[in-house]
């Protein structure tokens, strides 16, 4: 940066010590701080070298002030997890009120809340939806007066050298954005990441990759170029190859406002979840064996009885024994087994374990029973029981059917709740 740009300048930050390589997405705090991140665990081979020499220079200072009023502090209220994720995101439309970010921002979310940095007000935001394997999600605030879009540019317009700046929730300490300048080194990466503290791992194509020092906390927020244009998402970071110690990656603005566009627009597909999904608080084996017994051991990658997993894992579930407690939290138990017992039906949705606090528990579910029906609609499998339940919507009701450890049969009317996202 020229020495006549320093007054106004964003504030600094310290690079990271020694050779630790994550990849940066948002903060988780409960009793204290606990950070999480995606480590890039793979990244593809250069298509081009990567080059460390701005091709222009920049003002770090009026970029920072261009970009800064449309920046948001986002926190995602875990709750299920008795946790909750700091990060970023911006204003992509001020009159509707709407927000782009990462969908690992809010991986886990059950309700979330936003924070413009200009005012430092907290508002209750809607997820209007999210694109899981392409980590995009569209927030939603309404009612407020002095939102501040960012100016996009165009992200296939991009050249190697090119200058940027991240914006960023840093550390998910809020206020004023902390700004690390680079370049852009590469183009068209493909990385493999993983979130340490979910389990989340997940592959992203077509990635920008930047010299500039993404941190836990800036998932989310703006990479921005010398006209103070948005060309990307902060992401992720890891290792650069070719030589590269480090290196921040970015999902192109063109390509996050094409699934914004359609999120915004309402039309779900394959893999567009508009708004959170229901949720009936069961723990299922990742199964479509109709046999519950023979889907017991299939109980290692467990989803939420939503067809997905939502951060609620019988990873760190010990469900030997697990009618007492007859609900669990991801910090119950440490063993990964299955019930003790199995109820006798010959098809179903065999129950691993009950969530706390959800429709489930109340209507008396407990790990070991097996789910046959619900809403007019047999269920053969737990994979069965997903896919039915990813249609439905929160506050869905519906007849829950059901054989207990007896063999007795059990019914009882349940409201769906509403589910993490993931």
């Amino acid at each position: 940066m020229d020495e006549d740009d320093s007054a106004g300048a964003p504030p600094k930050r310290k690079r990271a010590r020694g050779v630790i390589i994550y990849a940066s997405v948002a903060v988780l705090a409960a009793t204290g701080g606990v950070g999480t991140t995606l480590l890039v665990r793979h990244v593809t081979a250069d298509p081009v070298a990567p080059i460390a020499t701005p091709t222009a220079s920049m003002n770090d200072g009026a970029v920072y002030n261009k970009v800064e009023p449309g920046v948001v502090d986002i926190s995602a209220d875990l709750q299920y997890l008795d946790e909750t994720a700091e990060g970023t995101g911006f204003v992509i439309n001020a009159a509707d009120g709407l927000i782009l970010t990462n969908n690992h921002v809010i991986d886990g979310a059950t309700s979330v809340t936003v924070t413009p940095v200009m005012t430092g007000k907290t508002y209750s935001a809607t997820v209007v939806g999210y694109d899981l394997p392409d980590d995009i999600a569209v927030l939603q605030v309404r009612g407020i007066a002095g939102l501040h879009a960012v100016d996009t540019g165009d992200s296939d317009d991009l050249a190697v050298g090119t200058s940027v700046i991240a914006l960023g929730n840093e550390a998910g300490q809020g206020g004023a954005p902390t700004a690390a300048p680079g370049v852009i080194s590469s183009t068209g990466r493909s990385i493999v990441a993983s979130d340490q503290s979910s389990g989340l791992t997940e592959t992203l194509h077509g990635m920008l990759q930047t010299s500039a020092d993404i941190r836990p906390g800036d998932s989310g927020g703006p990479l921005a170029n010398a006209r103070g244009q948005v060309i990307g998402i902060n992401t992720a970071a890891g290792s650069g190859g070719s030589g590269m110690a480090f290196a921040g990656y970015a999902i192109p603005i063109n390509t996050a406002m094409t699934i914004a566009v359609q999120i915004a627009s309402g039309h779900a597909g394959p893999s567009i979840q508009l708004g959170l999904p229901a949720f009936l608080g069961v723990l299922l084996p990742d199964s479509g064996n109709t046999n519950p017994e023979q889907q017991a051991p299939d109980q290692q990658n467990p989803s939420d009885g939503n067809g997905a997993g939502d951060g609620i894992n019988n990873g760190g579930i010990n469900n030997g024994g697990i009618n007492s407690p007859s609900c669990v939290t991801q910090e119950t138990g440490t063993d990964n087994e299955a019930p003790a017992s199995i109820a006798p039906a010959s098809s179903g949705a065999l129950v691993d374990g009950v969530v706390c606090g959800t429709a489930a528990q109340a209507a008396g579910l407990e790990a070991g029973d097996v789910i046959t029906s619900f809403a007019g609609h047999s269920v053969s499998s737990a994979n069965a029981l997903s896919k039915l339940l990813n249609h439905d919507r929160p506050g869905t009701k519906g007849l829950l059917t059901w054989v207990g450890m007896e063999g007795d049969s059990h019914s009882q009317v349940v409201i769906l709740g509403t589910g993490p996202a993931r």
